[in-house]
């Protein structure tokens, strides 16, 4: 069939009934519904359908869920195995805002956590808020920023995204409004081929407070998925783009495959498809990987 239609859950928590559920509410809407592929027991399975476009399946598929923990993701059959990874770090490949967990060694985390919450749901200027948020940082010793990493958690399911997308051929890039202080960490310690992010400036081993240019912002992000793409001769439609906050969704808006993972609503409400409930794994079950093609690194 045309389309098809991914549920996924956390592990155990997808139930045949809720597949059931999802098939029978796109049938009664007129749509074709293909016999459920289950790429992991209890967890993912495949529903392919015609006769509604992917926004009316996925629509759908959440009424019949009535507030379910199940993911839906929709689209075209063809072209859903990607190959380039474009992704956000933090709150997405990492669990915390790094930059809010640094100012808490300069006693500032909560009035830095307010301006990157603003941010992140689109109410402030990235550069703005960014330029800000680290001049409360002035005079914090570098070491604050390995004590920061050692704390740093990496987001349940990243490292079989990357090493099963890797293993499969995609280029994976990490692309953060974050710093390169963690990113070239996250890239080494996860696999991904490259990473752009901003550079915090540093003398006499403390911060000064200001940020290397140029910023690292919502055009550059989006600007990093084209010519990783250009770099590749991929059309845009081979591209996936996960991400949570404001800076990420005009990444996310133009990638064939743009996730938004567990997101500020205005990315959540705007971006093409969105996973609230299950983990980084739901990226490749959207791509059709099966529970034993995942690889772990």
């Amino acid at each position: 069939m045309q389309h098809v239609l991914t549920l996924v859950a956390p592990k155990g928590a997808l139930s045949k009934q809720s597949v059931s559920a999802v098939r029978a509410a796109l049938q009664n809407l007129g749509a074709g519904a293909g016999s459920p592929d289950w790429l992991a027991p209890d967890e993912a399975a495949d529903i392919p359908f015609d006769g509604l476009a992917p926004e009316q399946a996925d629509s759908a598929a959440r009424r019949a869920l009535e507030g379910a923990a199940v993911d839906a993701i929709a689209q075209s059959a063809e072209g859903r195995r990607k190959k380039l990874l474009l992704a956000d770090m933090d709150s997405t490949v990492v669990t915390t805002e790094t930059l809010d967990e640094l100012a808490g060694f300069a006693g500032v985390k909560e009035r830095v956590a307010s301006i990157t919450e603003r941010a992140m749901t689109g109410e402030l200027n990235f550069r703005q808020a960014l330029t800000e948020r680290v001049a409360l940082l002035a005079g914090l010793p570098v070491s604050a920023l390995e004590r920061t990493w050692e704390a740093t958690a990496v987001m349940p399911g990243a490292a079989e995204l990357v090493a099963t997308m890797s293993a499969h051929g995609a280029r994976c890039v990490l692309v953060s409004g974050g710093f390169t202080f963690f990113t070239e960490r996250v890239a080494a310690r996860l696999g991904f081929h490259a990473h752009q992010s901003n550079t915090l400036l540093i003398e006499d081993g403390r911060l000064t407070g200001r940020v290397a240019e140029p910023i690292l912002d919502r055009d550059a992000k989006l600007a990093a998925l084209k010519r990783n793409a250009a770099g590749r001769g991929l059309p845009l439609s081979a591209t996936l783009a996960v991400g949570d906050g404001a800076n990420d969704l005009d990444m996310v808006r133009a990638a064939g495959l743009g996730v938004a993972f567990r997101a500020k609503p205005v990315v959540a409400s705007a971006a093409r498809a969105r996973v609230e409930h299950a983990d980084l794994r739901a990226l490749l079950f959207a791509q059709g990987f099966r529970a034993e093609d995942i690889a772990h690194a």
